[in-house]
């Protein structure tokens, strides 16, 4: 069975807009549409896994499509959005519906298995129970 966790790479600037909740919603060109919980990992320079996000819904449909639906919580420019997405005729936007903040972020490493950063995301193989008593949290919806 395939785990409903992933973990995530995302630029500081837009964690920053996520944990403020001014972005509530973060996109992609490829991402599972089976996942529940989402573990934020923020790229260089922070370089450590800073919350975790329940997942509302995953949004599929055309980059102008997806735009249209989400743009009032997107939390970047619209110049940025269809940049990302040029030349592309899917679009993915994960809709958070609940963020928490690590007290104190911590190394990837301290997830089982997970040995590097990764470049997009990563499966989480272990328990979403365990994962947030490794990272002193307490999950709610």
């Amino acid at each position: 069975m395939k785990s409903k966790t992933i973990i995530l790479s995302i630029h500081p600037r837009h964690v920053e807009k996520i944990l403020s909740g001014e972005k509530r919603y973060e996109y992609r060109k490829q991402i599972p549409i089976d996942i529940q919980y989402l573990v934020i990992y923020a790229t260089a320079p922070i370089k450590k896994i800073v919350a975790v996000a329940n997942i509302d819904t995953i949004l599929m449909d055309t980059p102008q499509n997806i735009w249209k639906q989400t743009k009032s919580g997107a939390g970047i420019s619209q110049d940025f959005y269809t940049d990302y997405f040029k030349n592309k005729t899917v679009a993915y936007a994960i809709k958070f519906c609940k963020i928490h903040q690590l007290p104190n972020p911590v190394d990837y490493t301290v997830i089982n298995g997970v040995k590097c950063a990764p470049q997009a995301y990563m499966y989480v193989n272990e328990s979403i129970a365990d994962l947030c008593k490794k990272l002193s949290i307490i999950l709610s919806k």
